[in-house]
């Protein structure tokens, strides 16, 4: 406990504040998605056939993008929730629009040939070049969904 506290004092103060509204957002997000119907949370969102292009971002802007991606990666070790790839991307969303930063929320499908589960599913989220939650084997996934803000 003592050690996890001394490694967020050394976080810059930008860095706190990030992280605590990552935790926050995690948790929202986590509890609106329990109770609240998929379409509701992404209503602010322009549901789109595809993406070809993605707007480029200066490097202040990617820096920005950096900072949040590495907020919610560290919150997500500390919520006491599940906190899945799709809470991830929907509080990326929320954290990334409040800087006026453009991005893209994917989800995607692959069917699970080693086990009896069928469908499995992922969401990812996007900014510029950087994805920003769900990296991990993302291009495993055929995209279904694609949401811009």
């Amino acid at each position: 406990m003592v050690t996890k506290i001394h490694k967020f004092n050394k976080l810059s103060f930008e860095e706190k504040k990030l992280f605590l509204q990552a935790f926050v957002i995690l948790g929202i997000m986590r509890f609106a998605l329990l109770t609240l119907p998929f379409k509701l949370l992404t209503r602010s969102l322009d549901q789109q056939k595809s993406i070809r292009q993605l707007p480029l971002l200066s490097q202040t802007e990617m820096s920005s993008v950096h900072l949040v991606s590495r907020a919610i990666n560290r919150a997500v070790l500390y919520t006491p929730w599940k906190s899945t790839c799709l809470v991830q991307a929907l509080t990326a969303h929320r954290m990334l629009y409040r800087y006026n930063l453009p991005g893209v929320l994917y989800v995607g499908i692959v069917k699970d040939k080693l086990s009896n589960k069928g469908l499995e599913a992922h969401a990812w989220s996007q900014c510029g070049s950087k994805i920003v939650t769900g990296a991990a084997e993302h291009e495993l996934y055929t995209v279904i969904s694609v949401f811009k803000w």
